[in-house]
């Protein structure tokens, strides 16, 4: 499974890019956008069932399951 950021809520603040441990979130077109090939919604990183971009997230339903 893998997260994708909706673009038309993403402020574009940068927030979760820093605590993503697979690096799969990057800059593209203002915003930012999730790499479903290597997003691992951070299992087997920090608490289980938790992805730290949700958590730096400050936009609700911003960042979703694909």
């Amino acid at each position: 499974m893998a997260l994708k950021i909706v673009r038309d809520l993403c402020t574009a603040c940068g927030d979760c890019e820093p605590v993503c441990p697979t690096q799969s979130i990057t800059p593209f077109k203002g915003v930012y956008k999730i790499d479903a090939n290597t997003c691992s919604e951070c299992e087997g990183d920090g608490e289980p069932g938790s992805p730290q971009c949700l958590e730096a997230c400050m936009e609700d339903d911003c960042i979703v399951p694909v």
